[in-house]
C-alpha cells in the first residue's frame, strides 16, 4: 500500500479546483458567509479523480495506523467516497470474501420506522467505523452522522475530514474539540491555513478578497490567517 504524501494531496486539491474564491461573499451550508470555498463535488463526480482521492484516503488511514473495518462517508458530501474507498480497501485485504466486509451508506432521508440501523443506513454498520466528511466547518453533519451510528450500536473509532476550514462553532469550540469531546479522535487531511495561501497565490483574486478572508478568520478562525 503506497504511503500518504501530504504535499501530493495538497497539490491534488489545488490542481483540481477544490479551493477557490468569491468576489462577493456567499452563504455556506453552515449559514455563515465567506469569500472562499472548498468544493469536492467535481472530484466526486469524476471516476478517475474519485479513485485517486480514495487512494489518498486509504494511504492516510494506513499511515496513521487507524485500525478499522468500515469506511463510512457522511451523507451527502462523502457518500460516494465512502463506498469507493471501502470497496478498494476491502479488496486489498487478505480475507476479502463473501460476507467479509460491508458497504455502508447513509440514507439521505431517514425512514420513519424500524431500528436505527435500518432507518438511517443502507447496509449494516459493522465493526470499527471511520467516518469521513468532505468539508468540516462547524461539524454539524459529521456529528449527526456519528450520533446516528452510535444509535445503531456501531463503534466509531475515528473521524476524518478531507478539508478542515479551521473555524470555531458559534459556541467557540473547534470541530476537532467537539468530536474529541465524544471520545473520538478527529483527523484533517488538509487545513485552511496551508491551503489558502497557496490557492491565493495561484488565483490572485485581489487584495480586497484577501483582506475579507483574513477578517473572516479573525472572527471565526481557530487561529488568525495571514495572506500578505
Amino acid at each position: 500500500m503506497p504511503s500518504f504524501n501530504h504535499n501530493d494531496f495538497i497539490e491534488f486539491i489545488l490542481d483540481n479546483g477544490v479551493v477557490g474564491f468569491f468576489e462577493k461573499p456567499v452563504t455556506l451550508k453552515s449559514g455563515r458567509t465567506s469569500n472562499w470555498y472548498v468544493n469536492w463535488r467535481t472530484v466526486a463526480g469524476d471516476a478517475y479523480l474519485l479513485d485517486s482521492l480514495s487512494a489518498h484516503l486509504i494511504a492516510y488511514l494506513t499511515d496513521r495506523a487507524i485500525a478499522f473495518d468500515t469506511i463510512y462517508g457522511v451523507p451527502d458530501g462523502a457518500t460516494k467516497l465512502g463506498i469507493v474507498a471501502q470497496l478498494a480497501w476491502a479488496k486489498s485485504q487478505h480475507n476479502f470474501s463473501k460476507g467479509s466486509h460491508t458497504l455502508l451508506m447513509g440514507r439521505g432521508a431517514p425512514k420513519q420506522h424500524g431500528a436505527a440501523k435500518d432507518r438511517l443506513f443502507l447496509g449494516e454498520p459493522k465493526g470499527r467505523i471511520v467516518v469521513v466528511e468532505d468539508v468540516t466547518t462547524t461539524g454539524g453533519s459529521l456529528l449527526t452522522a456519528i450520533e446516528g451510528l452510535r444509535e445503531a450500536g456501531a463503534e466509531v473509532v475515528a473521524a476524518v475530514g478531507l478539508t478542515n476550514r479551521m473555524e470555531k462553532r458559534d459556541d467557540g469550540v473547534s470541530v476537532a474539540d467537539a468530536v474529541g469531546a465524544r471520545g473520538i479522535p478527529y483527523h484533517a487531511m488538509s487545513e485552511a491555513h496551508e491551503l489558502l495561501p497557496r490557492a491565493y497565490a495561484r488565483a490572485k483574486p485581489g487584495e480586497a478578497i484577501g483582506r475579507a478572508i483574513e477578517e473572516e478568520f479573525a472572527h471565526f478562525g481557530v487561529k488568525p490567517l495571514k495572506l500578505f
